[in-house]
């Protein structure tokens, strides 16, 4: 399978988080990227760089005032004062409720609660660089898709998937899987679907995507209830307008076991294939295994074979693209699990001649 990295996801490296009241190492780090190339290359899968610039496909994604505001925050960040270049800078203020967003204020500080939805997104110098480039590689694999490929994975970080259209969040800056999902409907796909696998609801893809009919996004996740990001995942969110009825959300209670998650995705596989997506793109979150540091599924190595197995099993194109997934040790294994049960199943199909290619049979077809 074709693997894209991310030759400047090293760049966002934050020094700390604030996570439960402490100040902490950060969970998101360069390692898990690293960790699972390693793992990749072992097991003969080629790595490529990006090729496509995503700049395009970020405007339909993301709005243009947050897009203009985190590519210069760095600048912004020192230009209040030079020693800041050793600072770490976070949100002090949000505009909830009855407070206005509509107008961006000059202070930095206030744009920055503007624009984010927690304190989880600690900023460095190389942030806008990695975050784009990791968008880039969504790009990228969606044109490797259209021109033919069977399946692609951005192993990239950071994550996006808790990125809104203007907002930042949860470790989360620009939202790599909808650029993918957007790329291919700007390719000439007329349906595609995005399943979200991540210990997390991917509150920022299903935003973008409610009020439209053409990308379908499902989720498995842990209950809003108790498990961040705590304000949007619930069962009863379905969509809007035109998208009424496109958004399914599967949420779990936490500590959940991997026989209701593989549930789950039955049912999560089921709604995918009455749709009949043309393509299907994967946010691989991969926090749901049991020995996360800050989630409590108990899914164990072997559970993401099956995953990728029961992927391959709907015939469709696939990006995965990486999401969490913070027990570094265990992450390549873990995500190269998935890419080798995937491709098990594909060549199974294969040999046996019952399936015409789906590159032929629904990328053909538009």
């Amino acid at each position: 399978m074709i693997c894209i990295t991310n030759p400047q996801h090293h760049r966002h490296a934050p020094a700390f988080e604030i996570f439960r009241g402490n100040k902490v190492p950060c969970h998101e780090t360069p390692q898990r990227a690293e960790n699972i190339e390693l793992e990749l290359v072992l097991r003969g899968h080629m790595l490529c760089a990006p090729h496509i610039d995503s700049r395009a496909t970020l405007e339909q994604v993301h709005s243009r005032r947050y897009l203009k505001f985190f590519e210069n925050a760095w600048q912004h960040w020192l230009q209040i004062s030079p020693a800041h270049a050793d600072l770490q800078p976070f949100p002090s203020v949000w505009p909830v409720r009855s407070l206005r967003s509509d107008i961006e204020p000059k202070n930095f500080t206030a744009c920055l609660g503007l624009y984010s939805m927690d304190n989880g997104c600690a900023l460095v110098e190389g942030s806008w660089p990695a975050a784009k480039a990791a968008a880039d590689a969504a790009a990228s694999a969606a044109a490797l898709l259209l021109a033919g490929e069977q399946a692609v994975f951005c192993c990239t970080r950071p994550p996006g998937h808790h990125a809104g259209a203007d907002f930042m969040g949860g470790y989360c800056f620009l939202n790599n899987a909808a650029v993918a999902a957007q790329a291919l409907r700007d390719g000439g796909l007329v349906k595609v679907a995005l399943l979200d696998v991540d210990y997390h609801h991917g509150n920022g893809s299903q935003s973008i995507f409610y009020q439209r009919h053409d990308v379908l996004f499902v989720s498995i996740h842990g209950d809003p209830l108790t498990e961040y990001p705590f304000y949007l995942g619930h069962a009863d969110e379905c969509g809007a307008g035109e998208g009424e009825g496109f958004n399914l959300n599967l949420p779990l209670p936490a500590g959940s076991r991997a026989e209701a998650w593989f549930a789950a995705l039955e049912s999560a596989c089921v709604r995918i294939s009455a749709y009949q997506p043309q393509a299907l793109v994967v946010s691989l979150g991969l926090d749901t295994f049991g020995g996360d540091p800050i989630s409590t599924f108990s899914l164990h190595s072997n559970d993401f074979t099956a995953l990728g197995e029961q992927l391959a099993r709907l015939g469709l194109p696939v990006i995965f693209v990486l999401e969490g997934g913070y027990a570094a040790a265990e992450l390549g294994i873990n995500a190269a699990n998935v890419m080798d049960g995937y491709e098990r199943v594909c060549s199974q199909q294969a040999a046996v001649g019952g399936q015409t290619s789906a590159s032929e049979t629904t990328l053909g077809a538009r």
